[in-house]
């Protein structure tokens, strides 16, 4: 069984569309999705540098018109189930035929938008903490009023909310943490601090119609699979104030009996806590079109088995 999974925001690198633009169709798919947002993707995946492609209400969008054109070079794929890592949602939302890309691209905009807007509303940020056990983490970052804001399984927590907290933190780690490294990130996301985009975002999402998924559909909110289009719109939105809970979406990929993941452009991420989370699972990251012969070997050893 395949699961295909979308990274999120990070991920992107400067240039990192450039190869993917020698592939039949992919610029054509990259102006029109750029018109529909009012945004030149081709642009910012080709010639932007660091600074530009980390903006919020760029990177976002960047990140899931790279996934969609990555997925679809692939051709025709029948993963057993899909999941995206934050805004990564947005991807597997599209590839589960929940909402089309245009409409999936439109909400991304205006989600990036928005929590561009609210992270400039307080100085708040996030750090990301190696080592230690979760649940004493967990435990001292409440303590000091943080939110564990993503939960990634294999070690791996990010902590965000204001710079004063964080500072506290770095001063006073929990027990068994190594080091904590401060992202460079606008803000602090999936946390009470973003309460005014899931506003924005609510708003937006009810000019959209979304279909039920026709691939199991795994949620950050809690690892469950969504069975209603309804359900999943609305758990993308109030995803943007919430935690994400990777570690638990990697524990239904084990219930599910995942036996292969591909993580679709920019790859690497994901694959890197699967190979740590779920051992035995053969992995492939999309970095660039070299590796589309790969991954059309997993998917036929693995999709549909």
């Amino acid at each position: 069984m395949l699961v295909l999974v979308a990274p999120g925001q990070g991920a992107q690198t400067p240039g990192f569309l450039t190869p993917w633009l020698d592939l039949p169709g992919v610029e054509d798919r990259l102006r029109a999705l750029s018109a529909a947002v009012d945004l030149d993707l081709v642009h910012y995946g080709t010639d932007a540098d660091a600074d530009e492609i980390r903006d919020t209400a760029v990177a976002q969008p960047l990140l899931v018109a790279a996934g969609l054109v990555s997925a679809a070079a692939l051709g025709d794929v029948a993963p057993g189930a899909v999941a995206g890592h934050s805004v990564g949602e947005f991807t597997a939302a599209v590839l589960a035929g929940v909402l089309d890309d245009t409409a999936a691209l439109t909400l991304v905009r205006k989600r990036g938008l928005a929590m561009a807007e609210a992270a400039a509303i307080t100085a708040t940020g996030m750090s990301a903490l190696l080592g230690g056990d979760p649940d004493t983490t967990v435990a001292h970052l409440e303590k000091l009023g943080l939110t564990p804001a993503n939960v990634n399984g294999a070690g791996q927590i990010v902590a965000a909310g204001t710079l004063e907290q964080l500072a506290a933190l770095e001063a006073d780690k929990p027990e068994g943490v190594r080091r904590v490294v401060a992202l460079k990130v606008a803000g602090a996301f999936h946390t009470r601090h973003m309460g005014p985009a899931v506003d924005t975002l609510a708003k937006a999402a009810q000019e959209l119609a979304p279909a039920d998924p026709k691939i199991t559909y795994v949620s950050n909110k809690d690892g469950k699979a969504v069975a209603t289009g309804a359900e999943v719109l609305d758990r993308l939105v109030g995803q943007v104030a919430n935690p994400v809970r990777w570690d638990l979406c990697m524990e239904t990929f084990k219930e599910l009996g995942v036996t292969a993941l591909l993580e679709v452009c920019p790859g690497g991420t994901l694959t890197g806590l699967a190979k740590r989370a779920l051992p035995g699972v053969k992995t492939l990251a999309l970095k660039t079109p070299d590796d589309l012969d790969a991954a059309r070997e997993l998917i036929a050893e693995h999709a549909n088995a």
